[in-house]
């Protein structure tokens, strides 16, 4: 009965099941004959062909391939060219990129055609590279106009600035295609974080997980503007701009930590020389966050600052609940070649003083000159303000004071002292330099800012 039924489907179905059998010579002859195309090539001599992958590093990623150890075929399980320890040459940025493995994957017709060759994606593995910050700048440019699929899995990379370290990120990734389109991962300070890049470049997210550490970064490429928003811990920072090749704008800025509060604007030009002017509106000041501040570390950056040229504003009105020794202040600070120049006006318990002068920052010891003088209209008030008793009367008190300060060697000299447009003897002026270095500059250039040393020089010289 078995026999008659599968006799009854081969009669009827003859023709189909030899088509079927047939088929299947076909797809072994299709096997074979794409097993023999892919793995052809592995007996080429790749080695004779570098200067067809040479030509297509240069003309299709602006890359130079100036050494390898190796350069072999693999077929499986996807064809792709790999070599080994190669230095590759960035054209724009005149930088040395090490790779431990390049991986290129042809494209099927142009395993056998290197004339124009071209690729479906090229993968850099285990890569290093130290780049100056400038040329940084033309790397992240031509990496992020690359329009051809390229990716970079763990790249290390050292930020220099003239030849010296200043940041260090490691094991980036970054691809332009694929899932993680347009996305960076890594570690920075030995922590990981992700930046995700918009189309066109147009929206950059940055964060750094766990971290309380965020920034984004909104462009609008056809007016050449755009916001810039940031948190690090419990600091936030955010500022509107504008921007060419030649200058930059910065508006309704605001910054806002623990211990500082600041609106500001700044206007900044690049060429032919750059030039600083802004404008900072002080809303709250701790005076203790330059407690930290070091004359001999902020020495490292005169390289730097001989090449700014900076003109700034900074305004300062404590609220009115505020404990501020000042009432209001007004500073102008000005920056050319290494020379500042400042000069300021404030109010302490409702009194005028102004002071003006100029410090080199260049030189090894550098010496801050002070001209300044002041009105106490009411020195019973103001002696008051640092809980200081007096049986004076509501008298004025004029002073004029001229000298300079040593910065590094925590010294002052008094060249001249008016009270009540009386000149102070020698004497005088060694005595208030004996008790201004003993009592204010006895660590620091800020401690003449500490309440408590002032109200005991103040107790000292009347």
């Amino acid at each position: 009965m078995l026999n008659k039924f599968f006799k009854a489907i081969h009669n009827k179905y003859a023709r189909l099941l030899k088509f079927i059998f047939f088929l299947r010579y076909l797809f072994t002859i299709f096997f074979v004959s794409i097993a023999l195309f892919l793995t052809i090539p592995t007996f080429f001599n790749y080695e004779k062909k570098e200067q067809f992958i040479k030509d297509f590093f240069l003309k299709g990623y602006n890359f130079e391939l100036v050494e390898y150890e190796t350069i072999k075929y693999k077929a499986f399980p996807v064809p792709k060219i790999e070599l080994k320890k190669v230095q590759a040459k960035l054209k724009r940025s005149n930088t040395s990129l090490n790779v431990n493995k390049l991986k290129i994957y042809p494209k099927l017709l142009s395993i056998y055609n290197l004339n124009n060759f071209e690729a479906r994606k090229i993968i850099f593995n285990e890569n290093s590279a130290d780049f100056e910050i400038s040329n940084l700048i033309i790397f992240m440019e031509q990496l992020f106009n690359q329009k051809k699929k390229i990716s970079f899995n763990n790249l290390n990379l050292k930020i220099l600035n003239d030849n010296k370290l200043v940041l260090r990120i490691e094991n980036i990734f970054f691809a332009n295609f694929g899932y993680k389109k347009n996305s960076i991962e890594g570690k920075v300070f030995g922590k990981k974080f992700k930046a995700d890049l918009g189309d066109n470049l147009e929206f950059i997210k940055f964060r750094i997980p766990h971290s309380g550490v965020s920034a984004e970064l909104d462009l609008n490429k056809k007016s050449r503007t755009g916001i810039f928003k940031s948190k690090i811990l419990n600091t936030n920072l955010k500022f509107n701009f504008e921007y060419d090749n030649k200058k930059l704008k910065i508006f309704n800025s605001f910054f806002r930590s623990k211990n500082i509060k600041f609106n500001n604007e700044s206007f900044i030009t690049f060429a032919p020389f750059l030039d600083v002017n802004t404008n900072f509106i002080l809303e709250e000041l701790n005076f203790r966050i330059f407690e930290k501040f070091s004359y001999i570390e902020f020495n490292e950056f005169k390289k730097v600052i001989k090449k700014i040229n900076s003109k700034n504003t900074i305004t300062y009105k404590p609220k009115k609940l505020s404990r501020s020794l000042i009432d209001d202040l007004n500073l102008q600070v000005d920056l050319t070649y290494g020379r500042l120049n400042y000069k300021k006006d404030f109010l302490l318990a409702k009194n005028f003083f102004e002071c003006e002068g100029d410090l080199n920052i260049l030189e090894e010891y550098p010496l801050l000159y002070f001209d300044c003088s002041s009105i106490i209209n009411d020195k019973k008030k103001f002696l008051k303000k640092f809980s200081i008793k007096t049986k004076g009367y509501q008298d004025i008190l004029t002073l004029k004071v001229k000298g300079n300060l040593n910065i590094v060697n925590n010294k002052i000299n008094f060249d001249q002292v008016l009270i009540n447009k009386k000149n102070s003897s020698k004497e005088d002026l060694k005595y208030f330099k004996n008790s201004f270095e003993n009592i204010l500059f006895d660590k620091d250039f800020l401690g003449i800012f500490d309440f408590k040393k002032i109200k005991n020089y103040i107790i000292e010289v009347i």
